[in-house]
């Protein structure tokens, strides 16, 4: 007995030392190769153990990883289950109504008859458009006291610009970076006093940026110099370059037009039979037809390269040094009045615009110069190399005369070159040139304000505090994704805005 026991023993050990190599080897095979040979033993091409042999795995492992395959098989053409079965149950309280009708109105669009119909017949359950109306008072009582204790002394460069509802201006202020908006005011009027009173509120929660950005609105202007008077507000560079577009392919709809009628007029004179004083007076018209057009198309040409020329040359991000644009921009504006005329007031108009705004227009460009002149310092290059560098960045990065002064540059720099890059690039990233973030808010805020015909200032600090508390599900930006201004604006995070208002949010257990 004794005997029989030990070989018993010695035979379960042998047994077991023999198999620990193949559980090793399948403990260590990865999810796809674990797939594979469910799926050769599902199509049945190979014999089980030569699955086994080939994997250097037990014949039972094999089994097991049919087994899997077979089960999730079973599983994805099994009958699906009825739409009618209980996903999860939702505790619906008078708190969570209210935090829909904040939903509703805040992230759907919805009005608020859209609001009651849909309590009506999803839920049940009667409201009244007054009773939206109040959650919605008492939701934008809470938010104007965030707004209004939320710092700002962290805004370096503010975007200020005017938009429009129902003929009433509304004065808004963004910031720039992290496109936090600190100013959502509607407002009677748009003039120095106006701007100026708004502007004092928002110092007074540390509002003090080192310049800002505005469009050539006189009353903009003269109430940040009265309540700001040693900063700086820059020109806007989009309405500018948007307004010698217009004027540029406006001109070339004309020449078209010219070009047009003299066509028709020869195909006429080609046509008609006509006596000799008909045919004379036709080819006077024909002649001063030709001259209108050839005058319309040499000044469409002209207005139009120089249209190139402003944007690429003398607004562009990456260009040459200040006084070089200055230089520029004098040049355009002098041909453009050579070509005004008394029957161009559109050429004429842009023209003084761009005599009155040339130093704010160009105000960016001296701030990209002490910053390529600082990169300069740190790195102990001459400015030109750097400036070379910032020139650069004007070449698509996909061409070949990109890549062959990349070349160029690199052997110049040598180990500087990248260090160089990254600061410079940097340096763009953070010198705007344009309060296009303005315009952006506004098309967002288009999506409320087309439902009602008045705003209040209560709803529009609401709809500032949801702006600024919202997370970005997508952006050009990637540091921006999934983040809100609040938190770009602090650097820290916050509690969901539901939260912020006072609501607990439900969560499935």
């Amino acid at each position: 007995m004794v005997i029989t026991s030990e070989c018993d023993r010695f035979q379960r050990a042998f047994a077991i030392a023999s198999m620990s190599p193949a559980l090793s080897i399948a403990a260590s095979l990865s999810p796809d190769v674990r797939q594979d040979i469910g799926i050769q033993v599902l199509s049945r091409s190979q014999p089980i153990s030569h699955i086994a042999a080939t994997h250097q795995v037990s014949r039972k492992f094999v089994y097991q990883q049919g087994d899997k395959a077979q089960r999730s098989l079973d599983e994805s053409f099994a009958p699906s289950q009825g739409d009618d079965e209980v996903i999860f149950h939702l505790p619906v309280t008078k708190n969570w109504l209210y935090q829909l009708i904040l939903g509703l109105v805040l992230i759907c669009h919805s009005s608020y008859r859209n609001v009651v119909e849909l309590f009506r017949d999803l839920f049940d359950t009667s409201i009244s458009i007054g009773t939206v109306h109040n959650r919605l008072e008492a939701a934008a009582a809470t938010a104007t006291e965030i707004n209004q204790t939320q710092a700002l002394s962290s805004i370096e460069v503010g975007l200020h610009d005017e938009i429009y509802q129902s003929d009433k201006p509304v004065l808004v202020g963004v910031d720039a970076a992290s496109t936090y908006c600190y100013l959502l005011k509607r407002v009677e009027h748009r003039d120095e006093d106006t701007w100026g009173w708004h502007l004092l509120d928002v110092m007074a929660q540390g509002f003090d940026p080192k310049y800002t950005i505005a469009d050539g609105g006189s009353g903009l202007s003269a109430g940040q110099k009265a309540a700001m008077p040693q900063t700086p507000c820059h020109g806007d560079v989009f309405h500018i370059q948007q307004q010698f577009e217009q004027v540029a392919n406006g001109l070339a709809r004309l020449a078209q037009g010219a070009t047009t009628q003299r066509i028709k007029l020869e195909q006429k004179i080609a046509q008609a039979k006509l006596t000799n004083s008909m045919t004379q007076k036709l080819t006077i018209q024909q002649v001063k037809a030709k001259r209108r057009e050839a005058g319309l198309v040499a000044r469409a040409q002209d207005v139009k390269i120089l249209c190139q020329w402003f944007s690429l040359d003398v607004l562009a991000l990456a260009g040459p040094d200040l006084a070089v644009r200055q230089e520029l921009f004098d040049f355009i504006e002098a041909e453009l009045q050579q070509r005004e005329g008394k029957q161009y007031p559109t050429i004429r108009k842009l023209r003084k615009a761009l005599h009155n705004q040339r130093d704010q227009l160009l105000a960016f460009a001296g701030v990209l110069d002490q910053k390529l002149a600082a990169i300069a310092t740190s790195f102990e290059l001459p400015l030109q190399a750097v400036r070379d560098v910032c020139l650069l960045h004007r070449k698509p990065n996909t061409s070949n005369a990109y890549w062959e002064r990349w070349t160029q540059l690199h052997s110049e720099l040598s180990r500087k070159f990248y260090g160089v890059m990254e600061a410079v690039d940097e340096a763009l990233k953070q010198t705007p040139r344009a309060s296009s973030m303005v315009e952006n808010l506004n098309s967002r805020l288009r999506n409320y304000f087309f439902l009602r015909r008045s705003l209040g200032d209560s709803y529009l600090s609401l709809l500032q505090f949801f702006c600024n508390h919202r997370c970005f599900l997508r952006s050009r930006v990637p540091e921006r994704v999934g983040k809100s201004p609040k938190q770009l604006l602090t650097g820290q995070p916050h509690p969901h805005w539901l939260e912020l208002l006072g609501f607990e949010r439900f969560q499935r257990a």
